[in-house]
């Protein structure tokens, strides 16, 4: 959907409003839609595949992905984060050469959807340039790192990854690595249990992320390494893609303490649509779920990395006939996330991520063609327009702002 540049100003400077209000609030179908029209909507988490944008998937028609350019167009999303994925391996130069290539390999795929439809997106490398991108029509494409493991055993890639539009890197993934603590420590690898928090190498990452207008990522971080990340940093920090642990106990939620600390660094947690983070999933379908893993062998990232765009089709479609059949966590339970985060950090700290072909998605929100579902519930819930601006965009916007004064100085 094509916006006029004062349209999305306009929606963007909407600046001053409080909390939304606990409330069931009447909103038609046709104001709703005119509202998310005026909106500038930026999802902060979108994963690749190894095969992207190739004859593969072709993210200019309509795939079995949750997200490609029809499916954005059809939804009203404008942007997203594409996302260079490593999953953690060994901390050895083997290890860190296999990381670094599978990091090249996700950023080709970026490459390929860019040079493959110049006049469908465009790349932004400053908050700016999302918005005067976005007012040309075209989806807005974004860059984030998530683990920084193929960095190696030195920040001396990180300016190469900057050059590249990379604004956000993620300290750590599942497993801790050489610059901090995770979320999820890999136990049976020798991970010690308690977040140690960051290294030397992870201190000098910090500073390191300032200095070249990266945003520092505390999704998937360790609750010690993220808060001494905050401490460090000169600039505010975001949750790329993580839910609120007081709604749903997840390690890879963020409990309250850590809300807040995002909101005192002025930074901005995105909440995420990952039905596994979200709520406790029907004991049934996780049951139907695990049997369709392991049947079709698809029993870790590395399983579904490898697999062919045949076997994650006939993945995807038994998933969706698994979910049929079973309760599923859906929207409302994912937006209770956001009014928690809004209740702690407030309004001017919380966004929204759906880390679609990462995992992602819940009933409602499964797939970007599904994105105006997320507004009209927020309108719902009785948030008004200028809070949705902030949540879907504004946030995170100001954030890169302030990484990029930060880089400046």
């Amino acid at each position: 959907m094509k916006r006029t540049l004062p349209a999305i100003l306009t929606a963007l400077a909407a600046l001053i409003s409080g909390p939304a209000l606990a409330q069931d609030t009447a909103v038609s179908e046709n104001e709703a839609r005119a509202i998310h029209d005026r909106l500038l909507t930026i999802d902060t988490h979108i994963d690749i595949g190894g095969n992207y944008a190739t004859r593969k998937l072709d993210p200019g028609r309509f795939t079995g992905a949750q997200v490609d350019l029809p499916s954005m167009r059809i939804g009203g999303l404008d942007a997203g984060f594409f996302i260079i994925y490593t999953g953690q391996g060994a901390l050895d130069p083997a290890g860190f050469e296999k990381a670094r290539n599978a990091a090249e390999v996700k950023f080709r795929g970026i490459e390929r959807l860019l040079q493959g439809y110049p006049d469908q997106v465009g790349l932004a490398r400053t908050a700016d340039d999302v918005i005067t991108l976005a007012a040309t029509g075209r989806r807005v494409v974004l860059i984030g790192m998530e683990n920084a493991y193929p960095l190696g055993q030195s920040v001396e890639d990180v300016a190469m990854w900057a050059g590249r539009g990379v604004r956000y890197v993620s300290i750590t993934h599942f497993g801790n690595n050489q610059f901090g603590g995770s979320s999820n420590p890999n136990v049976r690898r020798g991970d010690p249990k308690e977040d140690a928090g960051l290294t030397e190498l992870g201190r000098e990452l910090v500073t390191t992320l300032n200095d070249n207008g990266i945003m520092i990522d505390l999704s998937h971080v360790g609750k010690q390494t993220g808060l001494q990340a905050i401490e460090l940093s000169r600039a505010p920090v975001i949750a790329s893609h993580s839910g609120a642990r007081s709604v749903f106990d997840n390690p890879r939620n963020l409990d309250d303490e850590q809300l807040r600390a995002i909101r005192d660094s002025n930074g901005v947690a995105q909440m995420v649509a990952f039905r596994s983070y979200v709520a406790r999933l029907d004991p049934a379908l996780a049951k139907a779920q695990k049997a369709l893993r392991e049947r079709l062998g698809l029993t870790s990232g590395a399983a579904f990395g490898a697999a062919s765009p045949e076997l994650i089709e006939e993945y995807r479609s038994e998933t969706r006939n698994n979910r049929s059949q079973f309760t599923d966590v859906n929207i409302s339970q994912f937006i209770d996330h956001v009014d928690h985060a809004v209740k702690i950090a407030g309004i001017d700290h919380v966004g929204l991520s759906g880390d679609f072909d990462g995992g992602g998605g819940v009933k409602g929100w499964d797939n970007a063609s599904q994105t105006f579902n997320v507004t009209r519930e927020l309108l719902r819930r009785g948030y008004t327009e200028s809070d949705l601006a902030k949540l879907w965009s504004g946030n995170i916007l100001r954030v890169m702002r302030a990484v990029e004064s930060a880089a400046a100085r």
